[in-house]
C-alpha cells in the first residue's frame, strides 16, 4: 500500500466524491467495486477510503473479520484484491451483500475475474481506475520523494512507466529492489501471460495468427490471455508492454523460457515464410544455435540488407556462429560487409567467392572485390574485376575506372559493346549515367557531363543504402563541379545524398569529405573543419580515398589559416597518404593541395613522381581542360611560392590555352595573370579588384581575398593599398565600410595576410610577450634582425605607437577565418 501518498496527489477523479461522501456523510451508504490492472493504486485508494471512515468514526473491517462473524453490523467492510478470494468467501460475501452491507468497497483487478466475482460486482456501483497522467506523475514523485521534479524529469518518468504508480515506486526506490519486484512478478504469472510478454517485447504481439501458433489456442484464446496480461499493469492502454516491464521482460524473466519463446517463434515463422528480422534480432548476443536458429539468423540478414548494412552483417555472422557453414553466407555476407564498411571481412569474403564453380557466386565476389579496391584507390585492379564480373552494372563500373586511370577507348568501347541481358534496375541505369558523365568529363562540355553525373544521382537516390557503389554519382558530380567552379551545384548534390544514406555507410564518409571540400573551396573555413573533425571522431579506420582527401584537407585548411606549424604536421600526414594510393583522374584535387604545401615546405621534390603520373595520365586523356585547368592553378601557386618563374610561365601559358573552355577556365587565367603580373610589380589595382572580383563572384572567397591582400602588401602607392584591402576583407565575408576610411583604420582592420610568414612568426612572438633578443633565439635570429621585422610590420598596418601595434597584431593573429599569407 502506498500510504504516502495523499488523495488529491494521487487519485482519479472518480475516486475524489467517494472520499468527500465520506467526509461529510459518513452514515450514507455505499457499495462500490473498483477495478484496475496491478500496480495502478487500488490499495492506496483503499486505504485512504479507510483513513476518511475511521476520522469520521465508523469501525472498519477486512473480509476475514466479515467472513468469520465477528463485524459490528454499521462497520465498512473493505476488502482489497477480491480477485484472490476463494469461491466459498466470494458466494459467502454475495449472501451477506444481499442481505445487507450498506457500506461496502472492495477492489479487485480486471481479470481474472470469476463469474462469482461478476455476479457480486455487478450489484456495485464499478470505478475504473487509470494510469497516471504526466501532470499526475510529477504530483506523485513529490509525494515519494518530497521533491517535485522538473516537467520534463516528470514526462520522461512517464513515458517509462506508462503512469502506473507502481512502477514509477520502483524506478524512484532504486534498481536493486524494482528488479527483485519485476523477477518475482515474472514468476509468479500464468505461464501463457509471461510467454505472451516475451513474444510482445520481441515484436510480435500483435501478430495474432502467429500467436495463436505459439499459445496453441484460437484468436478467442488469445485475447483472454492479452485480458490477463493487461490486468498485470505490463501491458500499457495501447497495448504496447510499458517501456519499464519490456525491460524486465527482456532482462529478468528466465533466460531458458524466453530463449524458448524467441526459437519457436523464429521457427514459426519461418515455416510460414513470414519475416523473422525483429525476433532473429532479439536473439542476437544469446548464445543460441541449431540448424533453424542459423536459419533465422540468415533469413533476417538478408531482410536488414536493404535496410541496415552494420545489422545485416551482424546476423549473418551470428548465423555462422549457429552453424551455418560461412561459405554458404559468403555472397551476402560480402556484399552487407561491403556496406557496412567492414572491408577486410568483405574482401575475405569475396576472394573465396571468386574461386567458386558457380558463375553467379564468381560475380558478386568479383563486383565486392572490385568495389573495395576502388576505395582503396586501385582502379586498375577494379577496372578488371569489374570487368570479369560482366553484369550490367559492373561493366559501367569498369568503364568508370578506365576513364579514371586515363584508359578513355578502352573505357568507351566497354560502353558501345552490346550490353549483356539484365535486368534494368535504378543501379545499372544509374551506373551507365555516370559512365556517360565521367566520359563527358573527359571529351565533352563541363555542361554535359555534370548534367549527366547529377541525373544519375537523382536516379540513384531512392535505392538508398542498398546500392554496392565503387563510387558514389553525388560524389562524381561534386568533384567535376569542384573542377568547374560549380560550388553550389556540389553542396546541392552532396547534401541530399548523404541524407539519403546513398551508398550506405561506406560512401558517407566519402561524401562528407567532398562536403567539407567544398566548403573549404569555398572559403567557409569553420564548415569545412567540422565535417573533417565528424569524420576524425566516427571514423575508425580511413580507407586510403577517404584518408587521402581527408590529410589533404586538413592541409588546405592549416594553409588557408596561415597556421605554420600545422602545415608542417598536416603535409607528413598527407604525403604518408598519397604514398598509399594510386593517382588517378578523381584525386586531383587532393594532388593539388599537397603540391602548394610541398611548395611551402620545401618538399616540392618529393610530389615529383606523383605529378609526373597525374601529367601522364591527363596526356593519355587529350590534356581535357576541365580537368587540367585545376592542376595548373595549383602548380602556379607552388611554382610563384618557391620563386619559380619559368614555371610559373609555363603554367600560365597552359591556362591560356584552356581560356576559352569555359567561364571558370577563362577567370582562373585572368586570375593567373593577375598573380603574375601582382609579384612583377606590374599590376593595375583597378584590375586586380576585378579579377579578385570574378572569382569571389565563383564561389572562390578565400581566392579573391588572397589576391587581392598580396596585391596591397606589394604596392607603394597608399591610396591603393587601402583600396586593396578593403576589397580583401568584403572578398572574405567583412567590411570596413563603418570607419573613416584612412589609412590606419583600413590597415589596422587588414587580415594577417599582408604579412610574410616570417613576419608572422615574429609577431605572434612578441605578442606572447617576448623580448626581441627572447624572439631572436627562439627563432635563431638576432634580436636587431626583430626589431627590424617589427619595424617593417608596423609600416605596414600603419600603426601609430607600440600599444596601437601591439592591439592591431593581436586582432590580426586571433582573427578566424584568417587569409594566407
Amino acid at each position: 500500500m502506498l500510504t504516502t501518498t495523499t488523495p488529491e496527489q494521487l487519485f482519479h477523479p472518480a475516486v475524489r466524491p467517494l472520499l468527500e461522501q465520506i467526509t461529510g456523510r459518513p452514515g450514507d451508504g455505499l457499495r462500490v467495486a473498483i477495478a484496475a490492472p496491478g500496480g495502478y493504486g487500488k490499495s492506496a485508494v483503499l486505504g485512504a477510503l479507510e483513513r476518511c471512515y475511521r476520522d469520521a468514526g465508523v469501525d472498519v473491517v477486512d473480509a476475514a473479520t466479515l467472513l468469520s462473524g465477528g463485524a459490528n453490523p454499521d462497520a465498512a467492510v473493505l476488502i482489497d484484491d477480491a480477485h484472490q478470494l476463494s469461491e466459498s468467501a466470494l458466494h459467502r460475501l454475495g449472501d451477506l451483500a444481499a442481505g445487507g452491507l450498506p457500506r461496502l468497497v472492495l477492489t479487485h483487478r480486471t481479470r481474472p475475474r470469476s463469474a462469482t466475482l461478476k455476479t457480486l460486482t455487478e450489484s456495485m456501483e464499478p470505478v475504473l481506475l487509470s494510469p497516471l497522467d504526466a501532470a499526475q506523475v510529477r504530483r506523485f514523485t513529490a509525494a515519494l520523494t518530497g521533491e517535485s521534479p522538473s516537467t520534463a524529469i516528470a514526462a520522461k518518468l512517464h513515458l517509462r512507466t506508462g503512469g502506473v504508480p507502481r512502477f514509477i515506486e520502483r524506478l524512484i526506490t532504486g534498481t536493486a529492489r524494482a528488479s527483485q519486484e519485476f523477477r518475482a512478478d515474472l514468476e509468479a504469472l500464468d505461464p501463457d501471460v509471461l510467454r505472451f510478454l516475451v513474444a510482445s517485447e520481441a515484436g510480435a504481439g500483435r501478430n495474432l495468427d502467429l500467436l495463436c501458433s505459439l499459445l496453441d489456442t484460437d484468436r478467442a484464446g488469445v485475447s483472454a490471455i492479452i485480458d490477463d496480461a493487461r490486468a498485470t499493469g505490463m501491458l500499457g492502454t495501447d497495448g504496447e508492454l510499458v517501456p519499464l516491464a519490456e525491460e524486465a521482460v527482456r532482462t529478468l524473466s528466465a533466460v531458458d523460457r524466453r530463449l524458448d519463446v524467441l526459437q519457436q517463434l523464429v521457427e514459426l515463422q519461418l515455416r510460414h515464410e513470414q519475416p523473422v528480422l525483429e525476433l532473429a534480432t532479439s536473439l542476437l548476443g544469446t548464445g543460441i544455435a541449431g540448424v533453424m536458429v542459423a536459419a533465422g539468423f540468415e533469413t533476417a540478414a538478408y531482410e536488414a540488407l536493404p535496410l541496415d548494412a552494420t545489422l545485416a552483417s551482424t546476423l549473418f555472422e551470428a548465423a555462422a556462429e549457429a552453424g551455418r557453414p560461412a561459405g554458404e553466407l559468403a555472397s551476402g555476407w560480402a556484399r552487407a560487409a561491403a556496406l557496412s564498411g567492414d572491408l577486410d571481412t568483405a574482401l575475405r569474403l569475396s576472394d573465396g567467392l571468386l574461386t567458386r564453380d558457380d558463375p553467379a557466386e564468381r560475380a558478386v565476389g568479383a563486383t565486392v572485390a572490385a568495389t573495395v579496391l576502388a576505395h582503396r584507390g586501385e582502379l586498375t585492379r577494379c577496372a578488371e574485376l569489374y570487368q570479369w564480373s560482366a553484369d550490367g552494372s559492373s561493366l559501367a563500373f569498369a568503364a568508370i575506372g578506365l576513364f579514371g586511370t586515363g584508359k578513355a577507348e578502352s573505357a568507351r568501347a566497354l560502353l558501345a559493346a552490346p550490353a549483356p541481358r539484365a535486368v534494368p534496375t535504378l543501379l545499372a541505369g544509374a551506373a551507365t549515367r555516370m559512365a556517360e558523365g565521367v566520359g563527358d568529363s573527359v571529351s565533352g562540355s563541363a555542361t554535359d557531363a555534370l548534367s549527366t553525373l547529377l541525373g544519375a544521382a537523382a536516379m540513384l537516390e531512392p535505392a538508398g543504402t542498398s546500392a554496392l557503389l565503387p563510387d558514389a554519382p553525388a560524389a562524381l558530380a561534386a568533384i567535376v563541379a569542384l573542377h568547374s567552379g560549380e560550388l553550389r551545384l556540389a553542396e546541392s548534390v552532396l547534401t541530399p545524398a548523404l541524407a539519403a544514406g546513398t551508398g550506405g555507410k561506406l560512401l558517407a564518409v566519402r561524401q562528407r569529405l567532398l562536403l567539407g571540400w567544398t566548403a573549404m573551396t569555398a572559403g567557409e573555413l569553420g564548415i569545412a573543419a567540422s565535417q573533417a573533425q565528424v569524420v576524425r571522431e566516427t571514423t575508425a579506420k580511413l580507407e586510403p580515398r577517404d584518408e587521402l582527401f581527408l590529410t589533404a584537407m586538413e592541409l588546405g585548411l592549416a594553409r588557408r589559416n596561415s597556421d605554420i606549424p600545422g602545415i608542417r604536421r598536416a603535409w607528413e600526414n598527407a604525403f604518408d597518404a598519397v604514398m598509399r594510393h594510386r593517382m588517378n583522374l578523381f584525386t586531383l584535387l587532393p594532388l593539388g593541395e599537397l603540391v602548394i604545401a610541398a611548395a611551402r615546405c620545401g618538399e616540392h621534390p618529393r610530389l615529383s613522381r606523383h605529378l609526373e603520373q597525374a601529367r601522364t595520365l591527363l596526356a593519355e586523356l587529350g590534356n581535357p581542360p576541365l580537368w587540367t585547368v585545376s592542376l595548373h592553378w595549383s602548380e602556379l601557386h607552388a611554382a610563384i611560392t618557391m620563386e619559380d618563374n619559368a614555371a610559373a610561365e609555363r603554367h600560365l601559358a597552359a591556362l591560356a590555352g584552356t581560356a576559352d573552355f569555359s567561364h571558370y577556365s577563362a577567370i582562373l587565367f585572368g586570375a593567373a595573370r593577375s598573380w603574375l603580373a601582382v609579384l612583377g610589380g606590374t599590376a593595375d589595382p583597378q584590375e586586380v579588384v576585378a579579377t579578385a572580383g570574378e572569382l569571389h563572384d565563383l564561389g572562390l572567397r578565400w581566392d579573391a581575398a588572397r589576391l587581392a591582400g598580396q596585391a596591397a602588401i606589394r604596392t607603394s602607392d597608399r591610396k591603393a593599398m587601402v583600396m586593396l584591402l578593403e576589397a580583401a576583407r568584403q572578398f572574405q565575408g567583412r567590411s570596413n565600410s563603418g570607419n573613416t576610411g584612412n589609412a590606419e583604420s583600413a590597415n589596422a582592420a587588414a587580415d594577417a595576410s599582408i604579412l610574410s610568414e616570417r613576419e608572422q612568426e615574429v609577431a605572434r612572438l612578441v605578442v606572447d610577450g617576448l623580448t626581441y633578443k627572447q624572439a631572436g633565439d627562439k627563432l635563431f635570429i638576432s634580436g636587431k634582425t626583430v626589431e627590424h621585422h617589427m619595424a617593417r610590420i608596423r609600416a605596414k598596418l600603419g600603426a601609430g605607437d607600440r600599444r596601437e601595434l601591439l592591439a592591431t597584431l593581436r586582432e590580426l593573429l586571433d582573427a578566424p577565418n584568417r587569409v594566407e599569407g
